[in-house]
């Protein structure tokens, strides 16, 4: 009977974790399902989550073998990458990169 953690991140900062008892054969969907997640967000639905295991995406029908972690992924509000410009643009050319805090005197590139 494998043991799996199921973990959820309902916004930053905030981990819910549930460790469950499956019977041999089991699924991520399984799991997900008798984790409390389906208490915990009430409204959403099942068949349309993004889940994984380890940090790599897998579908509800994958199996899950004893000591897994199954994660439930929540959707990005904001691209990385836009977020990242957006960070750039707002501090500048001269307060961002490698070399930004060069020691007084030093050499450019140093």
């Amino acid at each position: 009977m494998p043991h799996v953690i199921v973990m959820y991140s309902p916004g930053p900062r905030q981990v819910l974790e549930w460790l469950v008892e499956l019977p041999e054969g089991a699924t991520l969907r399984d799991a997900v399902l008798a984790s409390g997640w389906p208490q915990a967000c009430a409204g959403e639905d099942v068949a349309a989550l993004e889940v994984g295991t380890w940090g790599r995406r897998g579908s509800l029908d994958q199996p899950v073998r004893d000591g897994d972690r199954v994660e439930v992924y929540r959707p990005l509000l904001v691209d990385p990458k836009v977020a990242r410009r957006e960070r750039f643009r707002k501090q500048g050319a001269r307060a961002a990169g490698l070399f930004a805090s060069r020691r007084p005197g030093a050499k450019p590139g140093y």
